[in-house]
């Protein structure tokens, strides 16, 4: 009997075995990272469109029943590239992520930062905040053309805000090239400290966003004459599209989230998936929908499609204008 049983014991454990390692087999993929509460590192200042954006993600994770858990980590400076260099000296062990936008290209195609989307495993890509060509309230000009005829006119002194060398620069460059127009540029890092400028009226032009726009618009406290979208926003329905204003242009801030170059393929699918379920989560989706931010989750292996087709499309770009320093 005990014999007879030892042997089925055996025989079970032999045929498990041969399952596991035959092809095609279900093998059991790795837990996931092995750290209670994973860093999330946004290249920003507190109160930046990326930070609000990725603390409602963290909140909306926070109460998923996934583990571990995110924090925002806000670590600014350089551009964003301070924290992008701290981003890519983590472990490749899940606990560090980056929030990520295309202004890692520029900064690359700038000759600030000598990495880009290569040096990081792409997780998801999740939101889409299109580009306002934002004024401060103070500015003399009502509408774009008024604007365009007095750069035209003046070239090179309008001050306008921007982190040099990082998408909030790129729009106004690519605007230059389509128009003929030229701005003064005054290095800001971030978008909270270009904010504060232009409600001051220390400069006169620079990008707005809904999320970090919208209620000072409303309020005229700044002004805003074109929004760079296929079409006009729900939340500021008066606001034309550049297209609309005669300037064939859309640009819009893609947010997404990688991880250090290493990180294993089974690490990358459990934040991705962690991150797409927090994109469907219908509260995240009400409080995006308020800020003007469109979301939608890209996996990984498209996520670095589109980086490839971006990069390119960035690279063009800045040749033609002037700005590639590879």
């Amino acid at each position: 009997m005990r014999k007879g049983l030892t042997t089925t014991i055996l025989g079970v454990a032999a045929v498990a075995v041969a399952l596991a390692f035959a092809p095609g087999a279900a093998v059991a993929h790795p837990e996931a990272p092995k750290c209670r509460t994973a860093k999330l590192i946004v290249p920003w200042k507190p109160g930046g469109g990326t930070a609000v954006i990725f603390s409602i993600f963290e909140k909306t994770i926070k109460n998923l029943d996934v583990t571990p858990k995110i924090k925002v980590v806000t670590i600014p400076g350089q551009g964003g590239n301070k924290g992008a260099k701290e981003a890519r000296r983590a472990k490749a062990d899940g606990c560090t992520l980056f929030a990520i936008h295309q202004s890692a290209i520029t900064s690359y195609l700038n000759g600030r930062i000598n990495f880009t989307f290569p040096a990081f495993e792409t997780v998801a890509l999740l939101t889409s905040t299109p580009d306002i060509v934002g004024a401060s309230g103070q500015a003399p000009w009502n509408t774009f053309a008024e604007l365009k005829k007095a750069a035209l006119a003046a070239p090179g002194t309008i001050l306008t805000g921007a982190t040099f060398g990082s998408t909030s620069q790129f729009m106004w460059l690519i605007m230059e090239d389509l128009t003929g127009m030229k701005f003064k540029y005054v290095p800001y890092d971030g978008t909270s400290q270009r904010m504060t400028a232009l409600l001051s009226n220390a400069i006169q032009l620079g990008t707005l966003n809904v999320a970090s726009g919208r209620k000072h618009l409303e309020s005229g406290a700044l002004k805003g004459y074109g929004i760079a979208a296929e079409e006009r926003s729900k939340h500021l329905p008066n606001l034309p599209t550049m297209k609309e204003l005669g300037v064939d242009m859309v640009y819009a801030l893609k947010r997404g989230i990688v991880a250090p170059k290493g990180t294993s393929k089974h690490i990358v699918e459990h934040w991705s998936k962690v991150f797409k379920k927090a994109a469907e989560d219908l509260d995240l989706l009400k409080q995006m929908d308020a800020k003007g931010t469109d979301v939608k989750w890209v996996g990984p292996a498209d996520y670095r499609m589109w980086a490839e087709k971006t990069y390119k499309d960035h690279e063009k770009v800045a040749i033609k204008i002037g700005m590639y320093k590879k």
